[in-house]
């Protein structure tokens, strides 16, 4: 990579560049059958870059999204709502944060659609840039405009809406659940039909977004072009949706290319450490044909990817990639310490039926003990939790830290499923050690069938794992990958 240049003729030199464009690229904006050029309201799409990414061969093609209509909270009757108030409990993302860190909070509702918005909104499809033509890619499947609602689900008399404050500091209003594309006087008046409704504002309309992304399947795992070394992709020009799975991206791209320049190794994570590495993997293997979104159910070793254990999965890594401060390795170092030593003591300490009184044994623990076993099996019952069995007599002090107890009760319930599944993606992982190096000739790798072969070339995948999920690959293709990749290429990994 040389750099950028910006639409002012400002030459910024680099040796690698990430391209987080978002809606941006070559952005079109439609409110009814009018459109005009946007990334998103009131901002400038970015036309010259998405024209040059074509210039450079890329395969570019066009998504959509949507966002609903903002309302001025003080114009709505919120009488006329279902109250949505906030968790009691309250969580934090960080295992270094604090529950007394969280801002005021502030209750979300619900309102319904009704007949008479379904109606006013099935008068003017023909008025809707999807509907009216003006509009031809995907949108999100998870996501659909109101008006998708109303003509795909004909039978339904009403949709929820979930009444979301934009912030703390501001009266606006985003009502989740009727993005729209419909013209702005469509908009209010469908608005207005809506119970609370009757007196609202609207601050700003709903649109649709139209714009390029290119074909995910054309970059490494490492989000790195494979036609151009030094170019990093992340975000909704990846073919996602926004949000989570643009900023699971950032990070990846970020560390990708802080490593690209001081020539170091790339690193993403795999599909048994993390659901970004399950989305990247999906990205680069099947690609999209909307815009994709990160579901736990595509996570074939989700019993693994908890959020209660994602400290112990990746800090260790993070701490390899220069990623965590001491004051975080020093806390995690402290906690996994504890986990381990409570739960070698519990895995020692030996309990019999004669050594219980049992009458507190079924007060403490729900029922009498009626064989020889540990403290860590005694765990195994969903009906027991540590506290319970550190009331038994001899069961020593329990560790004070919440964290701990909590990893120690999933660990004993559910060891038979995770270790069944640790040991399921120990054998798949021995492929994705293979590298597929970029020197490869596929026209020499005897016995492929020509569907196998051309498919290789096309994606051009890292390893021998990542050619195994590529659509249509069969085993027995990828046996004699791997037969050949052993005589030519022996030692070489991923």
């Amino acid at each position: 990579m040389g750099g950028v240049i910006t639409r002012f003729g400002l030459r910024i030199k680099a040796k690698a560049v990430v391209l987080a464009t978002g809606t941006f690229l070559g952005g079109k904006i439609f409110i009814g059958l009018e459109n005009q050029r946007g990334g998103r309201a009131g901002d400038p799409p970015s036309n010259r870059l998405a024209a040059r990414l074509r210039e450079l061969m890329f395969h570019v093609e066009r998504l959509k999204t949507g966002t609903p209509p903002r309302i001025d909270g003080r114009t709505i009757d919120y009488s006329q709502l279902l109250e949505q108030p906030g968790d009691k409990e309250k969580l934090v993302f960080s295992f270094l944060g604090n529950f007394d860190e969280h801002p005021r909070q502030v209750c979300c509702h619900i309102a319904q659609t009704n007949e008479r918005t379904h109606e006013i909104i099935r008068g003017s499809l023909s008025r809707s840039a999807m509907y009216g033509g003006a509009i031809e890619s995907a949108g999100p499947r998870y996501c659909p405009s109101i008006e998708d609602k109303i003509v795909k689900f004909a039978d339904r008399t009403s949709h929820q809406i979930f009444i979301e404050p934009e912030g703390l500091n501001t009266v606006e209003i985003y009502p989740n659940g009727i993005s729209t594309s419909l013209p702005f006087d469509v908009q209010y008046d469908f608005v207005r039909s809506i119970r609370g409704f009757e007196n609202s504002v609207l601050t700003r309309p709903g649109y649709a977004i139209e714009y390029d992304f290119l074909d995910p399947r054309h970059l490494k795992a490492s989000l790195e072009a494979k036609a151009m070394p030094g170019l990093f992709l992340a975000g909704q020009i990846n073919g996602t949706t926004g949000y989570e799975e643009a900023a699971g991206q950032g990070i990846i791209a970020g560390i990708n290319v802080s490593r690209y320049c001081r020539s170091e190794q790339a690193w993403w994570p795999k599909r048994d450490e993390a659901y970004i590495g399950v989305m990247i993997d999906d990205l680069v293997t099947r690609g999209v044909d909307e815009p994709y979104r990160m579901f736990t159910s595509r996570a074939e070793h989700r019993l693994m990817l908890r959020e209660d254990n994602a400290d112990l999965r990746l800090t260790q890594i993070g701490r390899e990639l220069n990623l965590v401060g001491d004051a975080r390795w020093g806390s995690f170092c402290k906690k996994r310490e504890s986990i381990e030593t409570e739960r070698d003591r519990l895995e020692k300490a030996r309990i019999a039926p004669s050594d219980m009184n049992q009458k507190h044994c079924s007060r403490v623990l729900g029922r009498k003990l009626t064989r020889h076993t540990t403290l860590y099996d005694l765990l195994r019952d969903s009906k027991i939790t540590y506290d319970m069995v550190l009331q038994l007599p001899g069961a020593g002090f329990p560790v004070d830290d919440e964290a701990v107890k909590e990893q120690l009760e999933i660990e004993a319930r559910y060891a038979g499923y995770i270790q069944r599944q640790k040991r399921a993606a120990d054998k798949l992982r021995h492929y994705e050690n293979i590298a597929c190096p970029d020197s490869i000739d596929y026209d020499e790798v005897h016995g492929l069938s020509n569907e196998a072969r051309d498919k290789l070339k096309e994606y051009r995948p890292q390893t021998l794992g990542i050619a195994s999920r590529i659509p249509g690959m069969t085993p027995a293709a990828i046996s004699i990958l791997s037969i050949h990749l052993k005589k030519q290429f022996v030692g070489r990994i991923a």
